[in-house]
């Protein structure tokens, strides 16, 4: 059901409209979900772009055991045990409850599903749709079962810029219109939020990621008192077409699965002396040297000519036609690459449950962090993460006594003129920022630039809150990267080359500990996630 009028809605909100959203609201039937949506459904969630598919133990052989070990392998250290194996355990079902939906999933002859095998996994254990589609087939499933339900109302159009905390709880939402950011609404009467607003791909210059998809959860819920957790861990995908496109398209890791490799202008392919599983090796080794090889004169480039040859266009159709739309031909040339930013490891903190420690504020999705990924997400895990929280937020939230009272959408006092090309301008310079300063390396003196021009943009934004959420959003990562001496996982410094062991703990900070850069102090900001109440 889609309403856009200002009668009574249900107090428990979903701020978001990706697979964890939409998800989550169709878990907590019967209790009424309003989810507050930028755009049409379906539309800019960068769930609908996942190529590779969705993760789970479900072949023969394959156990959530060995599942949970490659995660967290994966995650350089900073993994949490007993996430990983609840995650593990628990997509099984998740995958069953996609499919009661009515997800396309591939399957072989006999019934069972065709799964792919992609970096740093022990098995073929990703579960696709039609090679690449599994993103959008899965969007497309979950959006038709939002809208035909009768206890999800939907409020297209708005963007949610602030939250609003009576009393350290949460009360209410401010909202702008996304058509005239001048008029301004608060959604009052909230009961409990989920944050599923996404990743922070559009504070880079080369994403993946939508160009709406800017971290504006983090940046409200630290300002509501949450904790930010390993923000300094950005996953950059290693095999981004190169090309003008922006968001840049995508070449899945999946083509690597079916044996693609990576050679330079020379044909010399360049990972097999870098890494023992070379193409397949975790996700950061092989963004970093697509980096070097793509900085260099020689280039970087996937050939699939000898793995997939004449079978691309049938076997990839979503990948193939991107390289058709960019000019190039898979089938007889290499795909010229670059990394691009991909996926935030860090987010807002959160429990097995997804639940902040701020009182009835839940958090799913990329915009969380809940100590699955720790420094590098393994691949695919995004959207088992999605619907697993997605699930246990839902389940949650439904224990608790039905709310009474009812959200009401209220104008109010209309923004100071928020000049839309200012904004465009302001993202822009953020995005050039990050992507030079706070990219696949990094180094402190090009971080403290961006710490202190991220500062000056934050304090320029003025009334318009949504630049400022992207320039606080933007600090976090900035700062928390400056303040780890050490390469681990999506973290490289090239002047902290190698992992510190006494820093092999997550880290976490509040809007209070960010300004706070020595000393004391700082320490007292900077803790490990596995004590969150010390955090304050």
């Amino acid at each position: 059901m889609t309403e856009d009028t200002a009668q009574a809605r249900a107090p428990t909100v979903v701020i978001g409209a990706g697979l964890a959203g939409l998800f989550a609201a169709l878990k907590l039937a019967p209790r009424p979900v309003t989810v507050i949506a930028p755009a049409p459904l379906g539309q800019a969630a960068s769930s609908a772009w996942a190529q590779g598919g969705i993760a789970a133990a479900l072949s023969e052989g394959d156990t959530a055991e060995a599942h949970a070990a490659d995660t967290i392998a994966a995650g350089a250290g900073l993994v949490d045990a007993g996430i990983a194996r609840m995650v593990a355990d628990e997509a099984g079902a998740r995958v069953s409850d996609l499919v009661h939906h009515g997800v396309p999933f591939d399957r072989d002859a006999a019934g069972a599903f065709v799964q792919s095998k992609e970096a740093a996994h022990s098995a073929k254990r990703v579960a696709r749709v039609t090679g690449d589609r599994a993103g959008q087939a899965i969007m497309q499933t979950i959006t038709a079962a939002v809208e035909a339900s009768d206890t999800i109302t939907v409020l297209e159009g708005y963007a949610a810029d602030d939250l609003i905390v009576t009393d350290g709880r949460v009360s209410g939402i401010a909202l702008e219109a996304v058509d005239d950011p001048t008029k301004r609404f608060t959604l009052t009467g909230v009961d409990t939020v989920i944050l599923a607003t996404g990743g922070i791909g559009g504070l880079y210059a080369t994403t993946t990621n939508p160009r709406t998809a800017v971290g504006a959860g983090i940046a409200m819920a630290a300002r509501a008192g949450a904790l930010i957790g390993d923000a300094e861990f950005v996953q950059f995908h290693p095999t981004a077409i190169q090309s003008d496109a922006d968001p840049a398209p995508l070449a899945s890791e999946a083509l690597r699965g079916e044996g693609a490799t990576l050679i330079n202008r020379d044909g010399r392919r360049f990972m097999a002396e870098i890494h023992t599983d070379a193409e397949l090796a975790p996700r950061d080794v092989v963004a970093r040297a697509v980096f070097t090889e793509a900085q260099s004169e020689r280039g970087a480039y996937l050939d699939t000519r000898q793995s997939i040859g004449a079978a691309f266009a049938e076997h990839f159709p979503t990948v193939y036609g991107m390289c058709v739309d960019n000019g190039i031909d898979p089938v007889h040339e290499p795909i010229p690459v670059i990394p691009a930013e991909h996926y935030h490891m860090g987010g807002v903190v959160t429990d097995e449950d997804g639940r902040t420690r701020v009182p009835n504020l839940f958090a799913i999705g990329e915009v969380a962090c809940t100590g699955l990924h720790g420094a590098n997400r393994l691949a695919s895990n995004s959207l088992l993460e999605a619907v697993v929280f997605a699930a246990r937020a839902a389940q949650a939230i439904a224990s608790d006594a039905q709310p009474h009272a009812h959200a009401e959408l209220k104008p109010a006092e209309p923004a100071p003129t928020v000049g839309l090309e200012t904004r465009e301008i302001g993202q822009t310079t953020i995005r050039d920022i990050m992507q030079s300063d706070v990219g696949v390396v990094r180094d402190g003196d090009g971080l403290r630039d961006a710490v202190r021009a991220l500062g000056e943009l934050q304090e320029a934004a003025g009334p318009d809150r949504a630049l400022a959420n992207m320039a606080l959003t933007a600090r976090f990562i900035a700062e928390s990267a400056l303040r780890r001496k050490e390469s681990r996982g999506g973290h490289f410094r090239s002047d902290y080359p190698k992992p510190d062991p006494a820093l092999a703990a997550r880290k976490t900070v509040t809007l209070a500990g960010l300004d706070l850069r020595t000393g004391t102090a700082a320490r007292a900001a900077l803790t490990v996630a596995a004590n969150p109440e010390r955090g304050t």
